[in-house]
């Protein structure tokens, strides 16, 4: 009879030989690979390289951080401001407009809006915002804001939480991806006294749909889950099965961000801890078994002093790097300089590139007007000409 050991090692090898595990086959292997991850790290390197060769990825970036009021509750945020408050932000046209010439300036890529979750169904405020721009939707409003941005020569990419159908539809012909955190499909975690109680939006069901819409609507969509806020590892792993579904069915899943929590001294669950180091990278290395072809993302900023090592547990890209502007929703996590990140990736034995907001092999879904437009620093590979972000 095998032992436990030895059944890990059998199953590791059928990913491996390009056979896909079942959803209790990925439970077993962190179960049986906790107290030595080592073989797991190993076969999610090997995965990564035959997949994605020796390229890491980053999209060089500015963060247009549009209007941060938000009808959600999350235990864990500190990116939703009241009204009131020093951090709050809604930002006008005109300093879209010139935001993103300044990002021109820098080179920057990708323009990267995002909001609170429709500020406008709760607070008059984002109302009298709206109304003073010639708006009535945080959704229309972000349609205009991505035309200024391709006027300046950025990419748009937005993430404003649950859009509908008709806000989606609208957003696909100026923006050449979309993002939406899935975090996690566990019902456990919206109940009472947990991270998203009072935070309709993240309900699973509410999550999922809005990853089918943005399928059927074929829209390339970043997603990924908060590893640290409460859940199980088997709740982790539930959800990147759910991700995998979808995608299956639609094959719009261009990204998945495996993003470590990380305390804030001012919310709720600023006195829980951030996610133990082993964990995380046990669920970085087990998103690589789940889904071996996706591209796979941590933000080094909420890792600095280690995020080198995730090189070797199966990601292939760095996500957004702001030269220009900090990262809103973690304000406290610097990101790196990109020249630190070019130097580290070369040291483990890959080539940085920058990419669009959209990966080479989603193109085919992306607005022809904007492949054009994006065809002026193409490469010839659908990345970013080099001679343009360094």
């Amino acid at each position: 009879m095998l032992s436990n050991l030895a059944l890990n090692c059998e199953t590791l090898n059928k990913v491996l030989e390009g056979r896909e595990i079942g959803k209790e086959e990925s439970h077993e292997i962190f179960r049986v690979s906790y107290n030595n991850p080592d073989e797991l790290f190993k076969t999610a390197q090997i995965l990564r390289n035959k997949n994605h060769g020796k390229i890491v990825t980053f999209s060089k970036k500015v963060f247009f951080n549009i209007v941060n009021l938000c009808r959600d509750t999350c235990s864990y945020c500190t990116y939703k401001a009241m009204p009131g408050e020093s951090k709050l932000s809604m930002m006008s046209i005109k300093n879209v407009k010139n935001l993103a010439k300044l990002a021109k300036k820098y080179r920057c890529v990708e323009a990267l809006f995002v909001t609170g979750e429709h500020p406008e169904e709760r607070y008059d405020l984002a109302k009298n915002w709206l109304k003073n721009n010639g708006f009535t939707s945080t959704a229309e409003f972000l349609v205009h804001a991505s035309e200024v941005a391709l006027s300046e020569g950025l990419f748009p990419h937005t993430n404003a939480g649950n859009l509908t159908k008709e806000e989606l539809k609208e957003l696909k012909k100026t923006n050449v991806s979309m993002g939406l955190m899935v975090e996690n499909v566990s019902k456990r975690l919206t109940e009472k006294d947990m991270p998203h109680h009072y935070a309709p939006s993240k309900y699973p069901k509410e999550r999922l749909q809005v990853l089918e819409t943005a399928g059927q609507l074929g829209i390339p969509m970043t997603t990924g889950v908060l590893v640290g806020i409460g859940e199980t590892p088997f709740e982790i792993i539930d959800s990147i099965y759910a991700i995998k579904n979808i995608h299956r069915k639609y094959g719009n899943i261009q990204e998945i961000i495996v993003q470590n929590f990380q305390p804030k001294s001012d919310t709720i669950m600023k006195n829980h801890q951030s996610a133990e180091e082993n964990y995380f990278k046990m669920m970085v290395a087990i998103t690589r078994i789940i889904m071996p072809k996706m591209n796979v993302q941590i933000p080094p900023n909420l890792s600095p002093k280690a995020f080198e090592g995730f090189l070797s547990l199966g990601i292939n890209d760095w996500g957004g790097i702001s030269p220009l502007t900090p990262d809103y929703v973690n304000p406290e996590f610097s990101w790196p300089e990109i020249k630190k990140i070019d130097v580290i990736s070369q040291n483990a034995g890959y080539v940085l590139k920058c990419r669009y907001p959209v990966y080479p092999e989603f193109f085919s879904m992306v607005e022809s007007a904007l492949i054009e437009k994006m065809a002026e620093i193409n490469d010839g590979t659908n990345l970013v000409s080099e001679r343009y972000w360094r």
